[in-house]
């Protein structure tokens, strides 16, 4: 059974940094590709940053420079680390993997900006 679990959401002031972090069971990170998404209330879930099988990275353009995705196979985990963090990135932020054509979404954990 595939399971994904996010963890480290919170509450930061801006300009403050978090670290998301995205464990697997059932699947291997390594194998696939994997991404992170966020929701906030009224809007649709947007793409954040997504890192292939070969390990390269791609970033939605607000979190270029801010947030860094990175594998860590020993652990079957991926993160990301976010800096500058401003109210805009307040969100309920999930990570997905496809296995086999298959959509596995975690529960997602929730980041709030704000002074």
């Amino acid at each position: 059974q595939v399971q994904l679990v996010e963890s480290g959401g919170g509450l930061v002031q801006p300009g403050g940094s978090l670290r998301l972090s995205c464990t697997g069971s059932g699947i291997i990170f390594s194998n696939i590709a994997v991404g992170w998404f966020r929701q906030s209330p009224g809007t649709e879930r947007e793409l954040v940053a997504g890192v292939t099988i070969g390990g390269v990275a791609a970033y939605e353009e607000s979190a270029k420079g801010r947030f860094t995705i990175s594998r860590d196979n020993t652990k079957n985990t991926v993160d990301l680390q976010m800096h500058s963090l401003k109210p805009e990135d307040t969100a309920v932020y999930y990570c997905k993997a496809r296995l086999s054509d298959v959509d596995y979404w975690g529960q997602g954990t929730q980041v709030t900006v704000s002074s």
